[in-house]
C-alpha cells in the first residue's frame, strides 16, 4: 500500500500499483514497482508502514480502523485501542436503548463468547461421539454389547467436555476465554492450552 502525500498531508492512497495524474504528468502504474524509494519520494509517493502492536485476534477483539500519520518522511498506518467482543449474554437494544423484541414479544438476545463457544464445544462433542454412535444403534438394534472401550470413550468425551465448559463459563472476561484456548509450547516440544482437549478414540 502506497500514500501520496503533498505540502505534508496525505492526499491519495493506492492499495496496488496503478497509474496516476500528479499536477500535468501521467504516472504509469510501473513506478510502484520499478522506481527506487527515493524516486517515489521525489514525487511524494510513500510505501505505507504498518504499526500492528494494537492489533488483536479478531476472534476476542474488535479492532479500530486504521489511522494514517505522515511523520518524519514516514507514512505509517496504526490501530487504536482494540475492544473486547462480549464475553457475556446481553439484552439487545437498539440505537436508542430500547430493548429489541421478536414477533412473539420475547427479549432478544446478543449471544456473547461465552454461549459461542459452548456451542462450538457442543458440536465438536457431537462429531465425536458420532464416530462410535452405530455401536450403540447396534446395540439397540440387535442387542449386541457395546466393547467396553467404546463405553469408557464416550464418557470420557462427556466428562470432558463438562470440565471445558465449566472453565468457559467462570472465565471473568475475554482475555480469560484467550488464555483458554491459546496454545504454548511444552518442555517436550508439545502445544497445549488450558482448555486441554477432547479424547479422540485413537488416544
Amino acid at each position: 500500500m502506497y500514500a501520496l502525500v503533498e505540502s505534508g498531508s496525505i492526499t491519495k492512497y493506492f492499495n496496488y500499483p496503478k497509474g496516476f495524474t500528479l499536477g500535468d504528468t501521467q504516472y504509469p502504474a510501473d513506478i510502484f514497482t520499478k522506481w527506487s524509494v527515493e524516486e517515489k519520494k521525489a514525487i511524494g509517493i510513500y510505501e505505507v508502514v504498518f504499526d500492528n502492536s494494537n492489533k488483536k485476534d479478531e476472534k476476542w477483539y474488535i479492532n479500530t480502523n486504521l489511522s494514517f500519520v505522515f511523520a518524519n518522511e514516514t507514512v505509517t498506518a496504526s490501530y487504536g485501542t482494540a475492544i473486547p467482543k462480549a464475553h457475556a449474554d446481553s439484552n439487545a437494544v437498539d440505537e436508542d436503548g430500547n430493548n429489541v423484541l421478536d414477533s412473539d414479544g420475547n427479549q432478544v438476545i446478543d449471544f456473547g463468547l461465552k454461549t459461542q463457544l459452548i456451542k462450538i464445544l457442543k458440536q465438536q462433542v457431537a462429531g465425536e461421539l458420532s464416530k462410535t454412535d452405530w455401536y450403540i444403534i447396534r446395540n439397540t438394534e440387535k442387542s449386541t454389547a457395546i466393547p467396553s472401550n467404546i463405553s469408557t470413550h464416550r464418557d470420557a468425551v462427556r466428562t470432558k467436555q463438562a470440565e471445558m465448559e465449566t472453565a468457559i463459563i467462570n472465565a471473568a472476561d475475554t482475555p480469560a476465554l484467550e488464555t483458554l484456548y491459546t496454545y504454548t509450547e511444552q518442555g517436550d516440544g508439545s502445544f497445549t492450552r488450558p482448555l486441554g482437549e477432547l479424547p479422540t478414540l485413537e488416544s
